[in-house]
């Protein structure tokens, strides 16, 4: 077990003073919007901001983890091919760049294990708004296995994120078949309940005889 300061250099996103003004052709800037609370992309295109003169220690690259730092979940994920055109990592994002032989995703899937979401527990910041220190992130003891083990988790972890999509996805479209269905069944019956009615025969009110 090494920490993670051993083994990565951190590096705290750049700090945006005051909103940050979009802008056609801008400089791309990863926001935490940008990431999930599973520890994903939340898959939208990364937006283009005015922003100049930004140090080079704030833009985050493929190969990368990002970490959220604030907010309910603490969690990482790994930055892939899309960012070879570098972004901006802004704050609460911290960037982790491996510096000893591991991988950025073997990395950001223990950063979302529970051992590691034990030991942002213990350490959180905050009463309002939950906050990860740099010393308390500094401080996180990681298991380091040969690469080849790396390896292999890392692409079981991917699997079973995917077979999540799917499943969420599936689920999903037999809620909708399903409400369809009973919809239709719905106007199918009051509509079946109106021809019942109208074909039914009119009886006269009998008013007696004089």
């Amino acid at each position: 077990m090494e920490t993670l300061a051993t083994i990565s250099d951190i590096q705290i996103g750049y700090t945006a003073r005051g909103r940050l003004e979009p802008m056609p052709g801008g400089v791309r800037a990863l926001q935490l919007r940008d990431t999930t609370p599973e520890g994903g992309r939340s898959g939208e295109p990364v937006e283009r901001f005015r922003l100049d003169g930004i140090s080079d220690r704030y833009w985050a690259r493929a190969g990368d983890v990002v970490f959220r730092s604030r907010g309910d979940r603490n969690t990482a994920s790994a930055l892939g091919h899309e960012f070879d055109e570098p972004a901006v990592a802004v704050m609460p994002l911290v960037i982790l760049r491996a510096k000893r032989s591991v991988l950025p995703e073997y990395l950001a899937w223990f950063l979302n294990q529970p051992e590691a979401q034990h030991h942002f527990d213990k350490g959180a910041q905050g009463q309002n708004i939950r906050m990860i220190s740099m010393s308390c992130l500094s401080k996180l003891q990681v298991p380091i296995p040969d690469i080849a083990t790396q390896r292999t988790i890392a692409a079981i972890d991917a699997l079973a994120q995917r077979e999540f999509i799917l499943s969420t996805q599936l689920a999903e479209k037999r809620r909708q078949l399903l409400s369809a269905t009973l919809l239709r069944s719905a106007h199918e019956s009051i509509q079946d309940q109106y021809r019942t009615n109208a074909g039914a025969p009119t009886h006269p009110v009998d008013g007696g005889t004089a």
